[in-house]
């Protein structure tokens, strides 16, 4: 990781930061349309490491919406940002901690079973008029304690 060179560097660090931060408050709020302005529209995400899928932001972005609805409640915290600026691109990579609850069955306030998540988001951003964009995101899983309830699966 370097360390900010000057005051803009340094505004650019907390720029990228509070981007991440940004895609964790759309996520767990499930105003999926708050991703347009933390990814590029183009953008590549693969979240194959946790199950889930790859693709253009837009797929990504509609497949979030249902594998998400799943779960009552979801809580992504990043931390550990490493962030290198290089002009007006950049990369990240961030730890993150996601507890999920998840309904025991389909019954009608069932018990909730808790689900945790931990791994790494890597990043490739780059400067744009309206600040900084994630233009390619791959999530790498490293650990989870979660036991999924019999017959359910992320949607695919």
């Amino acid at each position: 990781m370097s360390q900010p060179r000057n005051a803009e560097e340094l505004a650019h660090r907390i720029a990228i930061q509070d981007l991440l931060t940004s895609y964790c408050t759309a996520i767990d709020s499930m105003n999926f349309d708050k991703l347009d302005e933390v990814f590029t529209p183009d953008a590549y995400i693969d979240y194959t490491s946790a199950g889930g899928v790859k693709g253009s932001f837009p797929e990504i972005k509609a497949w979030l919406q249902k594998a998400l609805s799943l779960f009552p409640t979801t809580q992504h915290l990043v931390a550990n940002f490493e962030i290198t600026i290089h002009g007006e691109q950049a990369t990240s990579r961030c730890m993150f901690y996601n507890p999920m609850t998840l309904p025991v069955s389909a019954e009608e306030n069932a018990d909730l079973r808790l689900l945790y998540f931990g791994g790494y988001y890597n990043d490739e951003l780059i400067l744009t008029s309206e600040g900084w964009r994630i233009k390619q995101r791959i999530e790498d899983t490293a650990w989870t304690d979660a036991t999924f309830p019999e017959g359910l699966s992320a949607p695919e």
